[in-house]
């Protein structure tokens, strides 16, 4: 059999990434030389090295950070001993010294440290089935030589992105989408994706914006033979007995501080420097005083805004540096350091994603690279354990009572105040506004009203090619099965929001800066026995994540139990009012433009700027920032 192999010396820029193309029965074989533009593609999420192997009908390549054994021998694609198994792996497995002891006491030998080659020889031992006894996060392609079958794996919650495209000539794959797009091959838009795109500022992990693309299911593995999909099987789910667990209130503390505590244990190893996102909040303050227990000289990080006080929570996260005695840093940011990263921001969107925190989170994970390799994160907490605004207004509708029925005759007096996201009392009446519209649906109506920014009507008359929504909501899951369990809207944020949003931030601005961030709230035995536990320990009456917050009430400032919570909003409507006014209507959404794309009915665009500029403009700042960011996309990655 022809094999090449190729690698790429150390670099100075340091998580990893990996890409592939897997030739159908007339697939061209040049696409397989391109594996190393795929590779280069991804410098950013490493390396420490690169490198690829092609064979007659396949190529796999590899972008590092070493976290875990940095040495060369450790270095990607990894061949076993016998040349018959390949892997190329992203991410970490937190118990490979445990797998690796099991090996080793049926004489398998090792040559590195990494837990690369553990995952190696622990597939080749017990086959792809092999996968559930890993603990961590990692999306991976194995591939046997013998059986010319491979295997392209997601880690349980999708923690770790893995895209692919089947197309006519091959399918190949990547940890983002500008790996695929260095193979060349053509593409089309993906009305479906756009459609929900504009919906939640960000698209469900099924889908990606060109067609053909997806990620793989988080959970999910698919086995390729010939560059066709043969199968896809889901090796993990949620449990199914949700809320079935009959432990006490305080054996559920008691365990879940246990639960919580292994799994910051777990993402403690590091051959690098290590240390913790702390925003101020309970989740990273959890993680925080946990992760102290195990490093006495423990870094932490936080970001404080200059001209945003009402965003800022430097105060609260300085309580707990304090408390736990970290090397505290406080990354200050002004409006023109955030709006002095939007080009680069905007330039590593290769699918667009467009939550506007992931600005801050940019900078955030920008500043912590100068000092760490690795940091830990309270990501996964609110979708746990029930943290955000809406799961409280769900439980209040449910539940009914004085306060559901003051807040629906208050709501509409929202109609007569300034709705904005930029001021307090413009965003109470936003939310004011949006409860009333959800309060009357069906729990999957509300849900699916109250996760989006536009309406259906709003994106049926903005989108050129006709989209069936009610049927696309079915097919991704935002139909509940069972609309009296509260659980369902946990386990579709799990779904949809955590791994569509929440994780593909975390992951995208944290390669993009070489900085590897790890979420101990997903180990995979902590989220199993929470989604165990009845709701009212999750959430009751004017008391979100309340397991949480009470497992951990004796080790955090009491001054974090009595504060509001804010999320942070990056200024847009100031620069789309200012600065980026002129480049909005002369180049992003210039009539002209937009009508070559056939994508947008100009005149909703144009109705959209004008809510921008009126004294209510909503949710119109957050719907034309999903424009301007797919704009971008579209000319740099769409039309190249």
């Amino acid at each position: 059999m022809y094999f090449y192999v190729h690698s790429i010396g150390p670099r100075r820029k340091k998580m990893c990434g990996i890409t592939g193309v897997l030739l159908k029965n007339q697939g061209d074989p040049k696409l397989l030389s391109r594996v190393s533009s795929a590779v280069q593609s991804l410098h950013r999420r490493g390396p420490d090295a690169d490198g690829f192997k092609i064979f007659e009908d396949k190529a796999f390549g590899h972008a590092r950070l070493a976290v875990i054994d940095p040495s060369s021998g450790a270095v990607q694609p990894f061949l076993s001993e016998n040349q018959k198994y390949l892997l190329v792996f992203n991410g970490e497995i937190y118990n490979y010294k445990s797998l690796r002891h099991q090996l080793e006491k049926e004489e398998q030998r090792f040559k590195t440290d990494s837990d690369t080659e553990v995952l190696l020889y622990w597939l080749i031992k017990n086959g792809i089935e092999g996968v559930g006894a890993l603990n961590g996060f990692f999306a991976f392609a194995f591939y046997n030589l013998e059986t010319q079958e491979t295997y392209l794996v997601r880690d349980r919650f999708g923690i770790k992105p893995l895209y692919v495209l089947d197309h006519d000539q091959a399918l190949v794959f990547g940890s983002e989408m500008k790996s695929i797009y260095a193979y060349e091959l053509d593409k089309s838009i993906n009305s479906e994706a756009l459609a929900l795109y504009l919906k939640f500022n960000y698209q469900p992990t099924q889908l990606a914006m060109i067609k053909g693309a997806r990620q793989v299911t988080p959970g999910s593995y698919l086995k390729v033979v010939s560059g066709e999909i043969a199968e896809e099987h889901q090796y993990y789910r949620l449990p199914n007995l949700i809320g079935r667990s009959r432990d006490s209130y305080e054996t559920a503390i008691s365990t879940v501080r246990k639960l919580v505590r292994k799994s910051v244990e777990r993402r403690m190893v590091a051959d690098v420097p290590l240390g913790t996102f702390l925003s101020g909040g309970i989740d990273s303050s959890v993680i925080t005083a946990v992760a102290s227990e195990f490093k006495s000289d423990l870094q932490t990080f936080s970001v404080g805004f200059q001209d945003e006080k009402l965003f800022d929570e430097t105060h609260y996260a300085q309580l707990v540096a304090d408390r736990y005695k970290t090397n505290h840093t406080v990354i200050s940011l002004s409006n023109d350091d955030l709006y002095g990263e939007l080009e680069d921001f905007l330039d590593y969107n290769c699918d667009p994603f467009a939550d506007s925190s992931a600005l801050a989170v940019n900078l955030l994970c920008k500043h912590t690279r100068g000092k760490l390799t690795v940091a830990l994160s309270g990501d996964g907490a609110d979708e746990l354990f029930s943290g955000y605004n809406k799961h409280m207004a769900e439980f209040m509708v449910r539940s009914g009572g004085w306060k559901q029925r003051l807040l629906k005759a208050a709501a509409p007096l929202s109609s007569l105040l300034p709705q904005s996201r930029n001021s307090k009392l413009g965003n109470l009446a936003r939310q004011l506004h949006k409860f009333q519209e959800g309060a009357g649906l069906s729990a999957s109506d509300r849900y699916w009203h109250w996760s989006g920014w536009k309406s259906d009507g709003t994106i049926k008359s903005l989108l050129k090619t006709p989209v069936n929504l009610e049927e696309i909501r079915s097919r991704h899951q935002f139909i509940f099965s069972d609309e009296k369990d509260f659980n369902e809207v946990l386990r579709a944020d799990f779904h949809q929001v955590l791994c569509g949003d929440m994780l593909t931030k975390v992951d995208r601005y944290s390669m993009a800066n070489s900085l590897e961030v790890r979420v101990p709230f997903l180990d995979h035995e902590l989220v199993d026995y929470v989604f165990s536990l009845p709701v009212s320990y999750k959430i009751r009456k004017g008391e979100k994540k309340r397991l949480l917050q009470d497992a951990f009430r004796a080790d955090l400032p009491e001054e974090l139990y009595h504060r509001p919570k804010h999320g942070f909003e990056v200024p847009l409507l100031k620069w789309f009012t200012g600065p980026l006014w002129e480049k909005i209507n002369q180049e992003y959404l210039h009539p002209s433009f937009v009508e070559e794309q056939q994508l947008f009915h100009y005149p909703e665009v144009e109705t959209l700027l004008r809510r921008i500029k009126s004294q209510q403009p909503g949710d119109a700042v957050a719907e034309l920032w999903a424009l301007i960011v797919f704009q971008h996309w579209y000319k740099k990655y769409y039309l190249s």
